[in-house]
C-alpha cells in the first residue's frame, strides 16, 4: 500500500477506504432503490399544473400569484432533486424510465440528462474539488490569466461581501449548464455525436417553454416560469455552492475532506430529499438519500474529528464572507484586496485553539467530540 498523502497535515483518505469500513455496518436495504421516490413525480406536477393553469385563468387575485411563483419554483427544484437521485440510480435502476425521469425532472432547467450525466455523475463525482472538477473555483494565477474567469467570478460569485454575487443564486445552475454544454465536447465530457443529442434535448425543452410563453402571454409567463425558475435555482445553489465551495482543493478524491454536508429544519430536508447530506451521497452516491443518516451516525461514530457539517443558513454566510478564488490548496483569497480566508480543514483536538477561526463561525457536528475549522 502507498503511503498516505496529506493536506496542511491531515491526511488523505480515498473515497474506497470509507465505503469499505462502513459498508459492512450498513442494512441491506440500504442499498435498494427507493422507488417510492417516484411518487413525488405527480406530486409536484399536480402543484405545478394548477398553479400555472391558477396564473393563466385568473383564478386568484394577483397579490397571491407571487406565492403561487414560489410554489412552483419549489415544485422545479425538488423535481431536480428527484431527477439528481435517479440518474445516480438510487430510485430506479432501469435505464430508460431512469433517464425519462430525469429529463421531466431537469426540464425546468433545459439541462439534458445526457449531459448531467458526464458531468455530474461521471465526471464531478470522480474528481470532487480535485483539478478536474467542472464545479472547481479557479486559482489565483488561473484567475489572473483569463479576463472570462476575472469577469465571471467579480461580476456573479458568491463571495468577498459583495451582494451582487447573489446572482449566482439566482442564475447560478441554468449558467452552469448552458456552459457545461458548450465546454462538453472540448472537456471530454461528451463525443460530438452526443453533444448535438444534448443541444437537441435542450432545444426541445426551450421550445416547450417557448410555446407555453405564446400561449399564455408575457406576464402570465413570468411569473408561472421566469419568476419560479428563479426560485428553482435558489433552492438548487443554496446546496450545490455550500457543498464544496468553502473546501480546499485537493489530491485525493477525500469526500470528507472535500466536502460539507449541511442541515436544514426537518420539513425542508423531507421536502428536498436530504440533499444536503452530502458528504454521505459522495461515499455512495447509487444509494437514496433516504438512508443517508445511517451514513452519517457511522461518519460520526468513526471520523467524528474528519466529518463536517453546518446549518445552511451559516454556510451561506461564510461563502457571502469569503473569496472564491485558490491562493493555494488551503486559502482562499480576494484578489482585490488580498485578504486571505483559510478553507474548511477537520482539525485535531490539539490544534482546535490555533484553528477556531477559520471563516468567523462554528461547524455543526452530531458528535460533541467532532469539530472542525
Amino acid at each position: 500500500m502507498s503511503d498516505p498523502q496529506y493536506l496542511a497535515g491531515t491526511p488523505l483518505f480515498p473515497q474506497a477506504k470509507y465505503v469499505r469500513e462502513i459498508k459492512p455496518s450498513l442494512p441491506a436495504e440500504a442499498f435498494q432503490p427507493a422507488r417510492s421516490r417516484l411518487l413525488w413525480i405527480p406530486v409536484h406536477l399536480a402543484i405545478i399544473v394548477t398553479a400555472m393553469t391558477a396564473i393563466a385563468r385568473g383564478w386568484l387575485p394577483w397579490p397571491a400569484v407571487p406565492l403561487l411563483s414560489i410554489a412552483i419554483g419549489l415544485g422545479f427544484a425538488c423535481l431536480t432533486f428527484v431527477a439528481h437521485e435517479a440518474m445516480h440510480g438510487g430510485v430506479i435502476r432501469n435505464k430508460r424510465i431512469k433517464y425519462a425521469v430525469s429529463w421531466l425532472g431537469l426540464l425546468h432547467f433545459g439541462l439534458s440528462p445526457r449531459l448531467w450525466a458526464a458531468w455530474h455523475d461521471r465526471v464531478h463525482h470522480a474528481n470532487a474539488n480535485l483539478v478536474d472538477d467542472p464545479d472547481m473555483y479557479p486559482t489565483l494565477t488561473e484567475y489572473r490569466g483569463s479576463a472570462r474567469i476575472r469577469f465571471f467570478v467579480d461580476a456573479f460569485s458568491l463571495g468577498c461581501r459583495r451582494w451582487r454575487g447573489g446572482l449566482s443564486l439566482v442564475l447560478g445552475f441554468t449558467v452552469q449548464s448552458a456552459h457545461q454544454l458548450i465546454a462538453a465536447e472540448r472537456r471530454g465530457f461528451l463525443t460530438r455525436r452526443q453533444r448535438r443529442i444534448a443541444i437537441g434535448e435542450t432545444l426541445v425543452a426551450i421550445a416547450i417553454w417557448g410555446t407555453l410563453a405564446a400561449l399564455v402571454g408575457f406576464v402570465a409567463f413570468w411569473w408561472m416560469f421566469v419568476m419560479a425558475h428563479v426560485v428553482a435555482n435558489i433552492v438548487v445553489m443554496s446546496f450545490i455552492l455550500t457543498n464544496h465551495a468553502l473546501s480546499p482543493r485537493v489530491p485525493v478524491n477525500d469526500p470528507l475532506i472535500t466536502g460539507l454536508s449541511v442541515t436544514v429544519p426537518r420539513w425542508f430536508e423531507w421536502l428536498t430529499l436530504r440533499f444536503g447530506f452530502h458528504v454521505e451521497h459522495h461515499l455512495f452516491p447509487a444509494m437514496s438519500t433516504r438512508h443517508a443518516h445511517l451514513v452519517r451516525a457511522q461518519l460520526v461514530a468513526r471520523w467524528p474529528e474528519r466529518y463536517q457539517t453546518m446549518p445552511l443558513g451559516t454556510a451561506l454566510g461564510a461563502l457571502h464572507r469569503t473569496a472564491r478564488i485558490y491562493k493555494d490548496d488551503t486559502t482562499l483569497v480576494d484578489p482585490r484586496t488580498g485578504a486571505e480566508f483559510p478553507t474548511l480543514m477537520p482539525r485535531a483536538r490539539a490544534l482546535d485553539a490555533q484553528r477556531s477561526a477559520v471563516v468567523d463561525v462554528p461547524l455543526r457536528h452530531d458528535a460533541p467530540a467532532a469539530s472542525a475549522a
